[in-house]
């Protein structure tokens, strides 16, 4: 078994898209960034990548590639489910939350679970999604950004 811990943080700006967890959240404002900035997914990813002792999503799809100008972030977790397939491993659990003064994020979380299971490939009760605020105190309390945390379990697979 191994663990890995992922941390996100984006800036929310007006003129984009809001996605979380590959959900296309309605917001005057988005997240910005080089991809999609979908925090909880890069959160996720940076768990895993750190569980398998693969380093960061900046190592595998660093934001100076141009092919990664404006990407789902869903499709980047397919591909760091390979890496995960490729070292021998599967999918324990994972846990997420999400820091978010606004907007309510309860509505889309189921989508938000299914998006990361199938993209992991993995059972739907094997991610977990929290969401937050942190009433008002630090950048996302003062609705300035949001920031995700993700903790991820991989169990070896035996051949």
């Amino acid at each position: 078994m191994r663990v890995g811990l992922g941390y996100d943080v984006h800036k929310l700006v007006e003129g984009r898209k809001l996605i979380i967890g590959g959900v296309d959240i309605p917001h005057e404002k988005g997240l910005l960034g080089h991809s999609d900035a979908d925090v909880l997914t890069h959160a996720v990813m940076d768990s895993i990548l750190g569980a398998l002792g693969l380093g960061d999503i900046g190592k595998h799809f660093p934001d100076t590639d141009s092919k990664y100008k404006g990407i789902d972030s869903i499709i980047l977790l397919e591909n760091v489910y390979n890496l995960i397939i490729s070292n021998g491993y599967e999918i324990g659990n994972i846990d997420c939350t999400i820091i978010a003064q606004i907007p309510k994020m309860a509505p889309f979380i189921d989508n938000m679970r299914k998006n990361i299971s199938n993209a992991l490939k993995t059972d739907l009760k094997n991610v977990n999604v929290k969401a937050t605020t942190e009433e008002g105190l630090g950048f996302t309390g003062a609705k300035e950004g949001i920031s995700a945390q993700s903790i991820c379990l991989l169990v070896k697979v035996d051949n």
